[in-house]
């Protein structure tokens, strides 16, 4: 890494795909755990559930949620989005960043 000349903190990245529908289920769990933002876009694709092509709100759709978090919390996020997986669409994957806040 090059020399950077402000501060910056190692971070994990939460990506997490998913259907529309547990949108407000997500981002409740996430403020449970006092997450301080996140991100979220409509995303398209297709995978072990079939294609998901965005045409209806709401409907057959999926959305990509993006967080910053410390590798501690990424841990118990990861095994509680686990647990909303059931019979919905749903990844999730996080990858070692450097961040500042």
């Amino acid at each position: 890494m090059t020399d950077l000349s402000f501060p910056v903190e190692p971070a994990v990245l939460i990506t997490i795909i998913c259907e529309t529908v547990l949108k407000d289920r997500i981002v409740k769990l996430l403020k449970t755990y006092d997450v301080s933002g996140y991100t979220i876009s409509q995303v398209q694709g297709e995978g072990g559930h079939g294609r998901r092509l965005s045409d209806l709100a709401g409907y057959n759709t999926n959305i990509e949620i993006k967080i910053i978090v410390s590798l501690e919390l990424s841990d118990a996020i990861f095994l509680s989005v686990k647990e909303e997986q059931g019979n919905h669409a749903l990844i999730a994957y996080r990858h070692n960043v450097e961040a500042f806040f």
